[in-house]
C-alpha cells in the first residue's frame, strides 16, 4: 500500500530530534509498502535531502521513504505567533498533497494539533482511510499551562480536536492518559490504541564508547536531561536542586542539560549569576553522540513542569532513551512513568517543586553508585520486556495498514 504520512518535525537519526516517525516509516517500508513523508524543516532535525528549495519544497528518496520538504523553518525558541503561522503555512501545504497525491492510506501525527487537517480533507473531499497519531491533549496541555488564554483560540482548538479525532478511522495514543482523553472525546475505545515511545535497544548498547563533557570528573555523579529546554520542561527545578547542592558542597554531582528551547538563555543566565558551577549546558546532538553520553552518565532527568495534565498525558522520548541506555530515571512529577519507575525499582521518584527531595535523592545516588548499577539493569529489562521498539512498530504497522479495511 501507498502511505502518505505528515509529520511537521520528522527527523532521521542524524539530527538531534524524536526519530519515531523514521523508525515507523522505516518499519512500513520493511513490510513491503510505499511511504511518502511530509514534513517543515525542523530546528535541530534532520531529513536527510540537501538539495535547494524549489518553490518552497524539496523531495527525494531517504533509506527508502520518499520525503517531502517544505521550506518552514521552524525552532522550539520561535515566539507564539510565528510558530503558529508555521503551523498554518503547513497545513495549508499539506492539504494541497493530501488532495493531490495517489496513496491508499494518510497518517498524521502532532505535534502541532493542526497536523491533523490534511487528514481531515483526505477523509471527507477523496474518501481516504486516516489514521490520527496524539502525542499530547490539545488543548488540555497549554490550557492548563496558562500558555494559550484567549477562549476564542481555545474554543477552535478544541473544534479542530474534535473533528481530528472523529474524521479519522483510527486513532493512536502515546500514553494511557491520551488515550482516556481521546475516547472521553466520544470516540469508540474500539477506535483507540495505545502504542507509545519505543526503545531503540540496538542504538544504545554495551558497544557504545561513553564520554563525558569537560567540567565532568570520572569519579563526579552525572546526571542528565536531554530534551527541548522549554516552558513546559520545567528545568528551573534543575537549577534549584543545584542551588541547594551548592549549599551542600556537593561539588561531586554534575547536572547536565542536553538541547535547545526558548528556556534555554534565561537558565543559562541564571546559571551563571547563581554561580551554579555544577550545571553543564550542552548543544543539541544526534542519537549517536547522545548515546555515548548516556553510557558515561550516571542518571537520566525525567522532568516536566508541575501540571497535572503532563501526569498520564505525555510518552517523552527521553524516558525511553534513558531507559534504552539502562540508566536509572529521576523522575519529578507523579503519574504513569512515576508509577512505572517505581514497580520496576528503576529510579526515584521526587514530587513536584521539592528542590529539597530532589537534591536528596541525587545525593543518596552519588552515595550509593553500586545501587545505580542495580537499578540500570532494572531499567534495561523493563525496555526490552515491555518498549521494544521493533516489536511496537509492529503493532503501529498492522494497526496503520488495518484501517484500509
Amino acid at each position: 500500500m501507498k502511505v502518505l504520512y505528515f509529520h511537521q518535525h520528522f527527523s532521521t537519526p542524524k539530527g538531534a530530534a524524536g526519530i519515531r516517525s523514521y523508525q515507523m516509516a522505516r518499519r512500513l517500508v520493511e513490510s513491503g509498502h510505499n511511504v511518502t513523508m511530509v514534513c517543515g524543516s525542523y530546528s535541530g532535525g534532520e531529513t536527510g535531502l540537501d538539495g535547494e528549495f524549489s518553490n518552497g519544497r524539496r523531495e527525494g528518496l531517504v533509506d527508502g521513504i520518499r520525503i517531502i520538504e517544505f521550506d518552514l523553518s521552524y525552532s522550539n525558541s520561535d515566539g507564539f505567533i510565528k510558530r503558529s503561522g508555521l503551523f498554518l503555512q503547513f497545513a495549508f501545504r499539506s492539504i494541497i498533497v493530501a488532495l493531490m497525491e495517489k496513496y491508499d492510506i494518510v497518517f498524521a501525527t502532532t505535534t502541532p494539533l493542526t497536523a491533523g487537517i490534511p487528514g481531515i480533507f483526505a477523509r471527507w473531499f477523496r474518501g481516504k482511510p486516516f489514521v490520527f497519531e496524539v502525542r499530547d491533549l490539545w488543548p488540555e496541555l497549554p490550557k492548563e499551562m496558562g500558555v494559550i488564554k484567549n477562549p476564542l483560540i481555545l474554543g477552535l482548538m478544541s473544534l479542530l480536536e474534535w473533528a481530528s479525532y472523529h474524521s479519522a478511522h483510527r486513532c493512536i495514543g502515546l500514553s494511557p492518559g491520551i488515550v482516556e482523553g481521546i475516547a472521553k472525546r466520544g470516540v469508540d475505545k474500539s477506535r483507540i490504541t495505545l502504542v507509545p515511545n519505543g526503545c531503540d535497544l540496538s542504538l544504545f548498547s554495551s558497544q557504545v564508547a561513553p564520554w563525558r563533557p569537560d567540567g565532568v570528573q570520572c569519579d563526579d555523579l552525572m546526571a542528565i536531561f536531554t530534551g527541548t529546554h522549554g516552558v513546559a520542561n520545567g528545568l528551573d527545578s534543575v537549577l534549584d536542586a543545584a542551588i541547594e547542592l551548592k549549599k551542600r558542597d556537593r561539588k561531586d554531582i554534575k547536572l547536565v542539560l542536553v538541547g535547545q528551547g526558548r528556556c534555554k538563555a534565561d537558565l543559562q543566565l541564571r546559571a551563571e549569576s547563581n554561580d551554579l558551577s555544577n550545571v553543564i549546558f550542552l548543544s543539541p546532538m544526534n542519537k549517536s553522540e547522545l548515546a555515548g553520553l548516556m553510557a558515561g552518565a550516571d542518571l537520566g532527568m525525567q522532568l516536566l513542569a508541575n501540571v497535572p495534565a503532563f501526569y498520564y498525558g505525555t510518552s517523552p522520548n527521553k524516558f525511553f532513551d534513558y531507559i534504552s541506555a539502562g540508566l536509572p530515571v529521576l523522575n519529578n512529577y507523579p503519574g504513569w512513568l512515576a508509577e512505572m519507575i517505581e514497580h520496576n525499582q528503576c529510579g526515584f521518584v521526587v514530587p513536584p517543586d521539592a528542590p529539597d527531595s530532589f537534591a536528596d535523592a541525587l545525593e543518596k545516588a552519588a552515595e550509593n553508585k553500586q545501587h545505580l548499577v542495580v537499578m540500570g539493569a532494572n531499567a534495561r529489562k523493563l525496555a526490552e520486556d515491555s518498549f521494544d521498539r521493533q516489536s511496537l512498530a509492529d503493532k503501529w504497522v498492522d494497526w496503520v495498514c488495518g484501517a484500509a479495511k
